[in-house]
């Protein structure tokens, strides 16, 4: 079955099952992890583990932290095109989401942008901060030493902390409990009125 959702709300019909899933698992530390895969420049595909940290202002854009210095800023400026994916343990669902990622850094001009990189940066832990003034990543070990630097300022975010943005075209979404299991897509439509700035989604239930 397919159907349409209406474009009056800002928010995606896929954020609902989502946020249930949050909350079902919510007593599990690394119920906020999730695999980020991008791909590297000889196209071959990179993944990694990160950690949700909220969605971006009124969107549905998914929010990350990330290094400046880290292999997948080259990787997003060559390909902004991404794919996370997302196991619940408890629940026994799994989230597919595709979109495209935006990179905030500390260069960036848009006042919302650069504002949302400080409130993140002043919202993590004391020792998430520290790991942005650790030597460079994946460079040969440094003396251990190195990795005790002084603290960074808890109000105004370094050059290598930067925001990471996954805005979602599609959705996969794959209950395994039940029997039959249960599948539904969620697809972004493409709008054909610029002055709307609400989104409109085509949801469709499928053989999983």
């Amino acid at each position: 079955m397919t159907s349409l959702s209406t474009p009056s709300t800002a928010i995606a019909p896929w954020r609902s099952p989502l946020a249930h899933a949050l909350h079902r698992n919510r007593s599990l530390p690394f119920s906020r992890y999730l695999q980020l895969a991008t791909i590297r420049c000889d196209h071959t595909p990179a993944n990694r583990t990160v950690v949700f940290r909220g969605f971006f202002a009124k969107t549905n854009q998914l929010m990350f932290i990330s290094d400046s210095r880290s292999e997948k800023t080259d990787q997003i400026a060559q390909q902004v095109a991404a794919e996370a994916c997302w196991y619940f343990t408890k629940t026994r669902e799994q989230f597919r989401l595709l979109g495209d990622l935006t990179l905030v850094t500390a260069s960036s001009e848009q006042t919302n942008l650069s504002d949302a990189r400080t409130q993140l940066w002043q919202s993590i832990s004391d020792s998430a901060r520290l790991q942005f003034a650790w030597p460079q990543p994946k460079a040969p070990r440094s003396p251990d030493s190195a990795f005790s630097p002084p603290a960074p300022d808890a109000q105004i975010p370094p050059s290598t902390f930067c925001l990471l943005l996954l805005a979602i075209s599609k959705v996969d979404h794959l209950a395994l409990r039940g029997d039959p299991q249960s599948r539904c897509l969620y697809e972004k439509l493409a709008s054909s009125n610029a002055s709307n700035p609400h989104e409109q989604w085509q949801v469709t239930a499928v053989n999983p």
